[in-house]
C-alpha cells in the first residue's frame, strides 16, 4: 500500500510539472522574447486581429494580393492537401480551371504563363505566401491592387521580399 501511495504521488507531481508547468514557462518565455511569433503572428488593423501571417485567408476582391489556393478553404482547423497525384484527372481539371480563371481576372491572353503560386494549393493548403513573380507581375501584382486600394506602388513595393526581382525566386510558371 506504502508503494502504491507513493506511485501516486509521483504520478501527480509530474503530470503537474510536465502537463502545467512546463507548457506555460515555455509559453511565458516565448511571449516574453518572441511575442509575435508566440501569439500566432496575428494581423490587427485598429487593434483588431483579423488574421495570421502564417495562415492564408481567401481574398476575392481585385484590390487584395491572391494567395495560393486552399485545398480545404482556408480552414486552419483542418490543415492539409487534397492527396492526388500530378496525373489525377481531377487535380488537373482543378488545375486548369484556376489557371482559366486567374488568366480572365487579370486580363491575360489565352497562352500567357500563370505564376504556378497562384494555381496550385500548398501541401498543407494554408500557406499564405507567393512568389516575387505573383507579387510583382504586371496585371497579377503592384499596378492593380495599388489603383484599386489607392496606395501607391511604391509603398506596395515594400511587400515583395528584399531583394527580389522578376526572374529571382523558387517559384515557377505554369502555362496550363
Amino acid at each position: 500500500m506504502k508503494e502504491s501511495v507513493r506511485a501516486l504521488l509521483i504520478f501527480l507531481v509530474f503530470s503537474v510539472a510536465a502537463g502545467i508547468a512546463y507548457p506555460l514557462g515555455i509559453t511565458g518565455l516565448a511571449r516574453l522574447f518572441f511575442k509575435e511569433k508566440a501569439t500566432g503572428s496575428l494581423v490587427t488593423d485598429q487593434g483588431r486581429a483579423v488574421g495570421s501571417a502564417l495562415i492564408g485567408q481567401k481574398f476575392t476582391g481585385a484590390r487584395y494580393f491572391h494567395g495560393r489556393p486552399s485545398a480545404n478553404d482556408y480552414d486552419a482547423a483542418n490543415s492539409g492537401g487534397d492527396n492526388f497525384g500530378p496525373a489525377n484527372r481531377k487535380y488537373l481539371e482543378e488545375v486548369a480551371g484556376r489557371v482559366k480563371k486567374t488568366r480572365s481576372e487579370n486580363g491575360l491572353g489565352p497562352d500567357a504563363p500563370v505564376p504556378a503560386d497562384l494555381v496550385l494549393a500548398s501541401a498543407s493548403g494554408l500557406d499564405p505566401h507567393i512568389s516575387p513573380e505573383a507579387a510583382s507581375s504586371r496585371r497579377l501584382g503592384l499596378p492593380l491592387p495599388a489603383a484599386l486600394s489607392r496606395r501607391p506602388s511604391k509603398v506596395l513595393s515594400y511587400l515583395r521580399p528584399r531583394g527580389a526581382t522578376r526572374g529571382n525566386s523558387r517559384g515557377s510558371m505554369c502555362s496550363g
